[in-house]
């Protein structure tokens, strides 16, 4: 068996400047949050890694929580409308929300949890994206804070994933073609 990093075609962005986007990231949140409580929100697990990391740049009181949601299973696009696997706990009425996702390509995701915040009643909600893939979004949605911009590929690494694996790759890159419909896994 390869080692996961072989399986990566061409490298869209790198350990180090995922680092430097974090830190810059950070002090763009903690200057539009100055002065106040965020409950960021993290649409796990695709955004796991990129939240942990993230948060340590972040020097405002925040409390954190995780919604889970699917909708692609084990394909390279998304195969069903986004499905609610675990929810929300804690009370986001009259607080300032940041909902925190790896990727933005179909809104579809986003748009289906902001939609559900919201009817929680928060002062506010921002959103922030590891990812912001230049695709047609099936919804309308843009992201307040992105960490970078990408073509339309599918990528993997720093929590993205392909049928959970390669999430654990300190990078961002393309899979290799013939890995994208792999006939089985070894």
């Amino acid at each position: 068996m390869t080692a996961p990093i072989e399986d990566i075609d061409k490298i869209v962005v790198t350990e180090a400047t995922i680092r430097k986007r974090l830190t810059e990231l950070g002090e763009e949140i903690n200057l539009a949050y100055e002065g106040r409580e965020v409950a960021v929100i993290a649409i796990i697990n695709g955004a796991i890694i990129f939240v942990a990391d993230l948060i340590r740049q972040i020097s405002i009181p925040i409390q954190l929580d995780c919604i889970r949601v699917s909708s692609y299973r084990d394909e390279t696009s998304p195969v069903q409308a986004p499905e609610i696997i675990d929810r929300i706990r804690l009370d986001l009425a009259g607080a300032d929300v940041l909902l925190i996702d790896d990727i933005l390509d179909t809104g579809n995701t986003l748009a289906r949890v902001s939609e559900i915040i919201k009817e929680m009643g928060p002062a506010s909600l921002k959103t922030c994206v590891l990812l912001d893939k230049h695709t047609k979004r099936s919804v309308e949605f843009e992201a307040d804070f992105v960490g970078f911009k990408i073509p339309d590929e599918f990528v993997v690494g720093y929590g993205l994933d392909f049928a959970e694996r390669y999430r654990q790759l300190p990078l961002i890159g393309i899979l290799k073609p013939e890995l994208q419909n792999p006939p089985e896994w070894a």
